[in-house]
């Protein structure tokens, strides 16, 4: 139980905390649902019940992939939180497709408008409600994405720049950050719908509001599965991948790089080098270039373990140079 408690705390934590934000979100506007039968509210409580669910499998995910590697499993378990993901978001799809037929439904036969003006203000306080606490999780979600991608985070840069980076970020705070984009859009949408639905008398707002929003879910399921299906399968790196290779022909030693891959899997990263050097080396010292080089790129975030390799130089330039060999070895003239 201890090693379960342990593991549990190096889970996701924007993961756990959007799953709590998003329950609780869920029950406000089912309670809304049940007194004022309004669809988009309908809508906005699937997505939130939904984005609740994925967010928790995703942290239980999270949790366990970090899991040390047995005899059994001697590479780990970092590709658990893909398959968790993959799992969860299968519900997610069911409640899409749930909240696009309900929409569908009252756009062919309305409800008749709301006149009664409590019932307006439960659901625009419960939506309201709703967006501040989800672009609170968002705007935590894209600090981590920022935090992650190396770049600077202070101000609005974590509700503008994150959309940038979003690419290198973990696999769980991605995911919390694209469902929490979508869920504060969505409680918005539906304080359009309803509002256009009062003041104008356009029933069918609220199940077009409906629809956008569970289009949107299905964006996100779309997203996530072929994220995840990449990491269960396994997928390079390619930004680590420059970066790595930078590190490696920065030393005055290395000649070219003949091989070079970094594999995903989950938020863990493994390097494979093939490096060249100058046949006129001793074994000592092609020993400490190995342990000097491997040293530099453990400090890399999530990089967990590093196979190199040496290989004599052949005189082919093999590895594309970058930066001007980072702006040249020292020692060498320009």
């Amino acid at each position: 139980m201890k090693d379960i408690f342990n593991l549990l705390k190096q889970g996701s934590k924007s993961s756990l905390i959007a799953s709590i934000v998003n329950f609780i979100i869920a029950g406000l506007k089912g309670v809304a649902f049940i007194f004022t039968a309004n669809v988009a509210m309908f809508a906005e409580m699937m997505h939130s019940l939904g984005d609740a669910i994925n967010q928790l499998f995703v942290y239980i995910g999270s949790s366990l992939s970090k899991k040390a590697p047995t005899e059994r499993f001697p590479f780990g378990f970092g590709r658990l939180v893909n398959l968790v993901c993959l799992f969860a978001i299968i519900v997610v799809a069911i409640l899409s497709y749930e909240t696009i037929r309900e929409g569908i439904h009252h756009i062919v036969e309305p409800l008749p408008t709301e006149t009664d003006t409590t019932m307006l203000l439960i659901n625009i306080g419960v939506l309201a409600i709703a967006a501040i606490l989800e672009s609170f999780v968002l705007y935590k979600a894209g600090k981590e994405v920022l935090e992650q991608a190396g770049q600077p985070y202070g101000g609005l840069k974590p509700l503008t720049s994150s959309f940038v980076h979003l690419s290198r970020a973990k696999p769980a705070t991605k995911l919390v950050f694209m469902e929490d984009t979508v869920a504060t859009a969505g409680a918005l949408l539906a304080i359009i719908a309803i509002l256009i639905a009062r003041f104008t008398g356009f029933a069918p707002s609220e199940g077009i509001a409906s629809v956008i929003i569970g289009l949107m879910m299905f964006y996100i399921v779309y997203r996530v599965f072929m994220e995840n299906a990449a990491g269960v399968l396994g997928e390079h790196d390619p930004h680590m991948e420059e970066r790595i290779s930078q590190i490696v022909l920065r030393h005055d030693a290395i000649e070219d790089i003949r091989k070079l891959f970094v594999l995903k899997e989950g938020d863990n990263l493994h390097v494979e080098v093939v490096a060249e050097i100058d046949p006129d080396l001793t074994s000592r010292e092609v020993n400490d270039i190995r342990n000097e080089i491997e040293k530099i790129i453990m400090e890399q975030k999530h990089v967990t373990d590093v196979n190199m390799e040496f290989e004599l130089n052949d005189g082919k330039r093999t590895w594309p140079e970058t930066q001007n060999e980072m702006d040249q070895k020292p020692g060498q003239d320009a």
